[in-house]
């Protein structure tokens, strides 16, 4: 698995290049200098190191991602249940509504997840 473990701000230039891919790293650095105040080289620091990690690419100047939006924060909340509620999804729910209540939108999206899931698994 890569490593998508981030700080918040490599997280949010990561979603920066999410929201603008595939984007000129010229450009890219405009949007960070406007976004986060970041000078050019900070730009390109970050953009090494998150290449570096697999999460994104610089391929002749156009940065794009390698891995998508979804699967980054999908394997983020995977490795939050596993490091905090010892994988288990009940826990983290039960923990979560103690402190959140649920809409009846809300219930009705996770049902209609849940009844997806054993659709396509044969359960």
């Amino acid at each position: 698995m890569k490593d998508f473990e981030l700080g918040a701000l490599q997280e949010r230039f990561a979603d920066i290049v999410w929201e603008h891919e595939p984007i000129a790293s010229g450009d890219l650095a405009k949007v960070c200098e406007k976004e986060l105040k970041w000078k050019r080289p900070t730009t390109y620091t970050v953009l090494r190191k998150l290449c570096e990690k697999g999460i994104l690419q610089n391929k002749d100047g156009i940065v794009s991602s390698l891995v998508s939006r979804r699967e980054f924060y999908s394997a983020k909340s995977g490795q939050i249940i596993e490091d905090s509620y010892k994988g288990s999804l009940p826990a983290f729910i039960a923990a979560f509504t103690e402190q959140n209540s649920l809409s009846e939108a809300d219930i009705n999206e996770i049902q209609a997840m849940i009844d997806k899931y054993r659709k396509e698994n044969g359960l």
